[in-house]
Formats: C-alpha cells, structure tokens, sequence
C-alpha cells in the first residue's frame, strides 16, 4: 500500500462501479458507493439495493450509508453487510436540505446524542469496520469535530473522515484543515484521520500529508472527469515533482471508456451518456482549447454514443492543429 493512502469520496450520482473502477486503475487507495438511504434498503428498493453491487478489483471499497432513526441504521446496517464490503461507513456529512434538513447526514450534528447511539447500534450490529465521515460542525459558532471525534472514537468506528467545512457552508468557501489537523494532533486519537476538502492538486495533496499529518487523503469533486487524478497525485508524492502531462487523446480515449461503462452499467445509451455528462462538464481535458464554447455545448447535449465520440476526436484535432500553429503558447 501506498505511504500516502489517497480516497475516492463517496458522491451521489457520481461514484458508481463504472467510476469508481477507473479511479482504482489509477491509484484511488480506497473507494466508496454512492451514499444508501437505510429506509430505502430496508424497504428493498431495486434501485437502492443496485447500490450495493461491488466488484473484486475495486477492493477496498466501503459503502456508505444514511438515515436518522437508530434502529433503521442498524437494520441497514446488517443488510449490507451481507454485500461483503470491506468496510461500511456512516454519512453524518452531506450538507444537503433534503437528506440534512430531516435529520439525516449532516442534520446529525445538531443532534450529538442521537449520532452517537446510531454510530454505536451500526458498530453493534456488524461485524464488518464501521467508519464515519462528517464535517467540523453545525456552522462557524459550533464547530464542535474536535471533542465530536474522541466521543465517535468511543463508539468503535475504526477510521474518522473529516470535511473541513461546516454544514451552513454547504461546498463553498475554503475547507479548513486547521480543525482536522487538530484531531489528528490529539493524544487521545488511536483511529486513523481521513481528510477532505479542496484538494484539487498533487501540491495540494502533500501539503496535507505533510502539514496536517493525516492518514489518508479524500479526493471528491477534481476527480470528475478526470480519474488518472490518483496518478498524477501518487507520482508526486512519491517523486516531488509533476509527472509528465498525458496526451490529449489518451486522456479522450479515458473518457470515452467512462461513457462505455457507464452505459453498460446502466443498460440505456442515452441514460449512460446523460449519466456520464457531469464528467465531460468538468474535466480539464477540454479546458483552455481556443472556441470551445460552442463544441462544449454540443457535447453536453449528444444523446448518442457515436455522436459524442466525433465531438470528443475533434476536439482532439483542434487541439492538435492550435498547438501546429502556436508550438510556444
């Protein structure tokens, strides 16, 4: 195992089995599944239930899950257990109103008692390492992770996935690492400390590493469209220096394989591709091509797998044929 273990965060929508594959092959130390609604597995939701599918070759991966009432917890809890991951994780983190604003995911963190009985019914109720991921605090007048992390250590989760904003933040504003490095700091921590937040680069990543101490970085959001992230990343860290930039077509050919998955994994072309537009919106692999704009749109609007291949090899070709023309900028 890599000296410096980087994360794949868990996001909705985003880290399927076909994503979350490809951030394997380059280096991802550990994955995790979309977040799982525990009322809904309880429920035997098709859709819900899909979510529990993992493959060998992603191992390790921890599927995480939410929801606000204790025995709930518990009871999904042992559902996915039987999908054999090799870790299960407990989202007291996302921010949002529909999952926060009823108690769930980050609501948590203005319901401390509550968190710690549903961390201690999960841990109670497998067998399996439970983990956690939340953020420093309700807002700015209750960041309250420090004290937060020794009592969910008592608890007996194994790993604490902190992200260094608040709920009130949502993802805006600039992830405060000071607090996480703090937890990591504290004597009576013993459970490995799991940053996230911003970080966007391999310089990023090693500041964190280094200044912060932490076990394991998450990386979320910079990975869109952009799986070979864990590369580049994990070549720096061990080298202090960039690595050698891809090819503009190697890294097209990466994303033409994200849209094949995707729709293989989904089993509609037109659903696949919609599915995997997030990528083509993010990914720096088009950003700075001189008049873009126009080709983006196109892209983004492509419902057929033949149609968005051509927009994505002529944009490899203006590429190609702006740096003929303009070898020094």
């Amino acid at each position: 195992m890599s000296q410096f273990p980087l994360y794949l965060a868990p996001m909705e929508d985003v880290t399927d089995p076909a994503f979350r594959l490809l951030c394997k092959r380059f280096g991802a130390t550990r994955v995790y599944t979309e977040f799982v609604n525990a009322d809904a597995l309880i429920r035997d939701v098709a859709s819900t239930m899909r979510k529990l599918q993992i493959a060998d070759e992603e191992r390790p991966v921890a599927i995480q899950i939410y929801g606000k009432d204790v025995e709930s917890m518990a009871a999904a809890a042992r559902i996915v257990e039987k999908a054999q991951p090799d870790f299960l994780d407990i989202n007291f983190g996302c921010p949002v109103k529909k999952v926060a604003g009823k108690g769930a995911g980050a609501g948590l963190l203005r319901d401390i008692p509550k968190m710690l009985d549903i961390t201690r019914a999960v841990v109670d109720a497998v067998q399996i390492p439970v983990t956690v991921k939340t953020r420093l605090g309700w807002d700015d007048e209750h960041k309250i992770i420090v004290e937060l992390a020794e009592r969910l250590q008592d608890c007996g989760i194994q790993a604490l996935t902190i992200h260094g904003r608040t709920r009130c933040q949502m993802y805006t504003g600039d992830a405060d690492w000071s607090l996480i490095g703090e937890v990591k700091r504290n004597s009576r921590m013993h459970i490995p400390i799991i940053g996230n937040g911003d970080v966007t680069t391999p310089e990023r990543a090693k500041q964190c590493f280094d200044e912060y101490g932490v076990d394991a970085v998450m990386v979320g959001r910079a990975t869109f469209g952009h799986p070979w992230i864990f590369e580049e990343m994990h070549y720096y860290l061990e080298h202090g220096k960039r690595m050698p930039m891809r090819p503009m077509g190697w890294m097209v050919e990466i994303l033409k394989e994200h849209v094949e998955r995707s729709i293989e994994w989904i089993g509609d072309e037109r659903k696949g591709i919609v599915h995997s537009r997030r990528h083509f919106a993010a990914s720096p692999v088009f950003k700075g091509l001189p008049d873009f704009k126009q080709h983006r749109i196109a892209l983004l609007r492509a419902e057929k797998r033949d149609e968005v291949f051509r927009l994505m090899d002529e944009a490899v070709e203006q590429y190609s044929s702006f740096r003929a023309e303009n070898p020094y900028d």
